[in-house]
């Protein structure tokens, strides 16, 4: 336990450290595409914290031996996009209030576009209801579907790149490379081997929080449904978090929320697919309310940006709907 105790800590050291090196160098790169905020926070940074998470439903479904082992990447497809309309925005919310006065500001509105946000939530809930919808029927030919969530999102990185007008966020606060400090204009194999090496390790890192986990669940003799349904897809998306409270520290919500609003699209449609190819795809009634609670936050979002001039106080409650799924998770397998 002891050992277990201090893995666990260690990792989660190891990802908020490399999480440093990982969003520098994903501003970096996208400065040398000359990528505005938005798509470098919803198409490179999503795209990098996202694939150890798919690499794993990729595993669960395509080479798990068993259903139930197959149904963990059910589980993560559908747990990665709740943790992240809740969770996720939920710490943005309080790293951006508690650190108003850090960052020298007189309120704590969220400073992004907030009518793009409000898009992409729509975007996002049009491709998640398809989602869940498929999960409550059963038919011969669903598993060919998958191929039109790898085109949605197909479509929505096209449309990410084509009309993202906005200039890179903080341009003349871009703080020198971790891997070359000393170098105005760093070259861009140094901003690839920074970005690819802190992806290896938070991957790693991620990997090894999450077995951790699993082994407190045992220890502390947690039904294997809370650890998984619960408490996994938090650790799996902890990177994600992370980046989102790095660059919102750092006064670059647009970033921080367009990583996030990036990652949820992913979620939304490459696991789903994958999931798809390889398993019926047919819910349980935990998941169910994991799709309800989910669209419930996204439609709470999508409200809140469309109407513009969000407070930071506002995200913070939407934090509680992840508690709710626990209860409901922990009551629905205790009850036998």
């Amino acid at each position: 336990m002891l050992l277990t105790t201090f893995l666990f800590l260690v990792s989660a050291g190891a990802i908020y450290f490399t999480c440093e090196y990982f969003v520098n160098g994903v501003e970096w790169f996208g400065r040398k595409l000359s990528l505005g905020a938005t798509a470098t926070g919803t198409v490179l940074a999503a795209f990098g914290t996202a694939l150890p998470e798919s690499a794993v439903t990729f595993v669960a479904v395509m080479f798990g031996k068993t259903p139930e082992a197959r149904d963990i990447g059910v589980g993560a497809a559908l747990g990665g996009p709740l943790v992240l309309a809740t969770i996720a925005y939920a710490v943005v919310g309080f790293a951006l209030y508690a650190g108003r006065k850090r960052l020298n500001r007189t309120d704590s509105r969220v400073r992004v576009d907030h009518q793009r946000l409000a898009r992409d939530q729509s975007w996002f809930l049009a491709i998640f209801v398809v989602k869940v919808g498929l999960g409550l029927i059963a038919f011969a030919w669903k598993p060919w579907l998958g191929v039109l969530f790898l085109l949605a999102y197909g479509m929505y990185v096209w449309r990410e790149m084509r009309d993202d007008s906005s200039a890179p966020e903080g341009e003349d606060a871009l703080e020198p490379l971790s891997f070359r400090p000393h170098d105005a204009d760093p070259a861009m194999k140094w901003v690839l081997l920074q970005t690819g090496l802190a992806l290896i390790v938070i991957a790693i890192a991620s990997r090894v929080f999450v077995w951790q986990l699993e082994a407190f669940g045992e220890f502390f003799h947690l039904s294997p449904h809370l650890v998984a349904l619960v408490l996994s897809p938090v650790a799996t998306e902890l990177p994600e978090t992370v980046n989102a409270l790095i660059w919102v520290r750092q006064g670059k919500e647009r970033l921080a929320l367009a990583n996030i609003s990036g990652a949820m699209m992913i979620q939304a449609t490459i696991p789903s697919s994958l999931a798809l190819f390889a398993t019926p795809w047919l819910f349980d009634t935990p998941l169910i309310v994991a799709g309800v609670i989910t669209m419930v936050a996204v439609i709470s979002l999508w409200a809140m940006f469309r109407r513009g001039a969000v407070e930071a106080r506002w995200l913070m409650p939407i934090g509680a709907l992840y508690g709710v799924f626990a209860l409901f998770v922990a009551w629905y397998f205790g009850k036998g």
